[in-house]
Formats: C-alpha cells, sequence, structure tokens
C-alpha cells in the first residue's frame, strides 16, 4: 500500500466523514485550510490512484471510501427498497447510510459493492427481515443466484432462474408462488454475495 501525503490523510478522513453528506471542492479546500481548488483535486486523484477512494465520473460528490488505514475496513453504502419508477434503479436514490464492513466479508472489487436492508419474510429461511445483504453489482446474474431486481417498479430480493423463455423469480418462503418478470420492466441491479444477520 502506497505511504499518503499527510494532506491526503487528512483529506480521506474529512470525506469519510461527511461521506453522506458530500462537501464541495471549496468546502474541502476550506477544511483543509489549502488556497486553490486544484489542490484538492490533484489529492482526490491521488486517492483513488492509491486505491482508498472511488468517485462516480458522473458525480463528484458521490464517492466510495475503498480501504481505511485506521481500521481495516471497508465503507459500503445502504440503499433502501422503495418502490422504483418505470427505468428506475435503487441506486439513483440517497443512500439511507453508509456501512463499515469487514474487507472480508467482500470479495470482490469494494467499487462495484453496496447494501440493502431486507424486507418481508418471502426469502425465509434463508434471508430474514431487517438483515443486512451485501450485495455485487452484476447484471447478469447465473440460475440460481439470489439477486436484488427491480419489477415493475418493485424492488425484489429474490432466486434468479431463466428457463430459456421467461425469467422466474422465486422464493425460498413456499408461502409465495414464482414471479414471471415482466420483459419489459425487468432489471437485475445485482448478486447477493454476504447476508449480515441481524433478526433477533
Amino acid at each position: 500500500m502506497k505511504a499518503l501525503h499527510p494532506t491526503q490523510a487528512k483529506l480521506l478522513e474529512i470525506l469519510k466523514n461527511n461521506i453522506t453528506d458530500p462537501l464541495t471542492m471549496e468546502e474541502l479546500a476550506d477544511r483543509l485550510n489549502v488556497g486553490s481548488k486544484s489542490v484538492i483535486f490533484h489529492h482526490i486523484k491521488q486517492l483513488e490512484k492509491k486505491g482508498f477512494l472511488k468517485r462516480n465520473p458522473a458525480n463528484p460528490r458521490d464517492y466510495m471510501i475503498l480501504k481505511d488505514p485506521e481500521r481495516n475496513v471497508v465503507y459500503l453504502k445502504m440503499y433502501g427498497m422503495a418502490k422504483c419508477g418505470p427505468a428506475g434503479t435503487i441506486l439513483d436514490g440517497t443512500p439511507t447510510r453508509v456501512v463499515p464492513v469487514d474487507p472480508n466479508m467482500v470479495y470482490f472489487p469494494v467499487g462495484k459493492g453496496f447494501m440493502v436492508e431486507a424486507k418481508g419474510d418471502s426469502m425465509e429461511h434463508l434471508i430474514s427481515p431487517k438483515d443486512w445483504l451485501i450485495v455485487e453489482t452484476n447484471h447478469l446474474p447465473k440460475n440460481k443466484d439470489v439477486v436484488v431486481c427491480v419489477n415493475n417498479g418493485e424492488v425484489l430480493v429474490k432466486r434468479f432462474n431463466n428457463d430459456g423463455k421467461n425469467v422466474i423469480l422465486l422464493s425460498e418462503n413456499p408461502a409465495y408462488a414464482p414471479i414471471v418478470a415482466d420483459p419489459a420492466t425487468f432489471h437485475v441491479e445485482g448478486i447477493v454475495r454476504s447476508i449480515i444477520k441481524r433478526s433477533v
């Protein structure tokens, strides 16, 4: 791991502490007592090159902390499972929180990760309400993968099955009937890779 310049270490700490309410370049410069936004931009680019930070190219204030040198954790954004529009994605929404996670639970590139909190009992006994799901952004699941998906605007956690004609969304709980996905609105947000059990 490449060493951090003292200014980069301070900048990373400020970014980490404000991840749910990101600061502008001007605010970052003010916090670091730096006169130029270009200096801040330079250090942010260095943090990206060194693997500590990933930014959304479409929105510079949307970023992920990939490494925390003090705590040895990674930070994943958690999104709600609110209803989406016809072409909506839950990742367009505002994260409900940012969760520090043991890196050993994320065995894919951290920049592809996000989390959701499970709702309902359709996936019991595998997944219970309020469990936290670590999800890899991946739009090409294999049969039997558990996915976070959107169907007719509804965000679901289901087991994926493509029979060659239709995508069938299966529940673990036998009380729930299979759902035939609507090809016009269905899309997969990601594949569930880890489950953090939170039920009492």
